[in-house]
């Protein structure tokens, strides 16, 4: 396909002017075969009713309740008309060239499933911003990080990771995948409501025998944390609840109890830390994720159902996309802050 159609999907829950900047940039975009989508998830703000007056090329689907990013990806990408798919955060500034060079390496790669831009920081534009960077990584306990973002510490973008390379995990910040393996891995899972589902979506494109790469020529801007707040408890619930449930599911039975005694080992020492540092927000996350997963051993006995329903490689063919380590480890204890000294490039 030279020229395929892309269906941008946009997933909103008020933050008038956020929106706004993003569908003006948007509207620069040098690649034509393009439909817009906001999927509003019951905004309080008056923000249908700005896309209605002021954006009338926009396609826009109105929910009755906040499902979440999960949730609201998935509806939109129901009434999507494009071959392509992209994710996009509201929060986000793109350069007018960044989507071209997607579409052209999906054109060209028919194994990749999903790729996604280099993103920069909206307000440091020297450095990579927190959310997705220039590509995702995973280890095998299940902490994410990424090329030239780990944990807090951010690295100012030097070139240093301008090679196309594959990646564990394409950004929900913005990303590009194929509508039919979206729709085969089984679409976001809307259980996850927010934070790390498209870590968990594109694990199960790797156990479908698909790829992730990061194109770093394509470029957008993120304005981290204007949706959600990076350190507000709900994220930290979200985080900690949807990292362990990949584990518990995404993995063989074996491989699961292997390496879920030694995360669940790291969680118990992140709330002792939380306790002494008195980041109560980030305690009581940690609780209340490892009562959810508690609570609910039927959900993910459903989700390793399906899991295995649409797996076609075994884990060791998906092992050598992980980090074989623990960058808990390699952060705290032996100092590395890059990801360049974790994963050679």
């Amino acid at each position: 396909m030279k020229n395929p159609k892309v269906s941008i999907i946009i997933p909103h829950w008020n933050g008038i002017d956020i929106l706004s900047e993003c569908l003006e940039s948007l509207l620069q975009t040098d690649y034509h075969n393009l439909e817009i989508i906001v999927v509003d998830n019951a905004s309080t703000d008056g923000s249908p009713d700005l896309i209605s007056l002021n954006f009338p090329q926009v396609k826009l689907l109105e929910n009755s309740q906040n499902y979440g990013y999960a949730g609201g990806c998935n509806r939109g990408a129901e009434i999507a008309d494009g071959d392509y798919i992209v994710f996009l955060n509201n929060d986000t500034i793109q350069d007018s060239k960044w989507i071209s060079p997607l579409v052209d390496f999906l054109n060209l790669n028919p194994k990749v499933a999903a790729v996604q831009p280099k993103i920069l920081n909206f307000y440091d534009r020297e450095k990579f911003d927190y959310a997705g960077a220039a590509g995702g990584w995973l280890d095998i306990l299940g902490f994410p990080f990424a090329r030239g973002r780990v944990f807090n510490d951010q690295e100012k973008d030097k070139g240093q990771y301008n090679k196309i390379r594959p990646v564990f995990w394409t950004s929900g910040t913005a990303f590009m995948i194929r509508k039919f393996d979206f729709e085969s891995a089984g679409r976001f899972d809307e259980s996850f409501f927010a934070h790390q589902e498209e870590i968990d979506l594109c694990w199960r494109l790797h156990l479908m025998d698909k790829e992730t790469w990061a194109i770093p020529s394509s470029v957008v801007f993120h304005k981290n944390g204007a949706t959600l707040p990076m350190f507000s408890r709900k994220k930290q619930y979200l985080n900690h609840r949807n990292s362990l449930q990949m584990i518990l599911s995404n993995y063989s039975l074996p491989l699961t109890l292997y390496i879920f005694p030694i995360r669940f080992t790291l969680e118990l020492v992140a709330l002792v830390y939380s306790f002494i540092r008195m980041d109560l927000n980030h305690a009581i996350g940690i609780i209340q994720s490892l009562l959810w997963i508690v609570s609910h051993p039927f959900s993910i006995w459903k989700r390793r159902k399906q899991i295995k329903q649409i797996r076609i490689v075994k884990d060791k063919k998906v092992l050598p996309w992980l980090y074989w380590g623990s960058v808990v480890f390699d952060y705290y204890i032996r100092g590395k802050k890059h990801s360049a000294n974790i994963i050679k490039e």
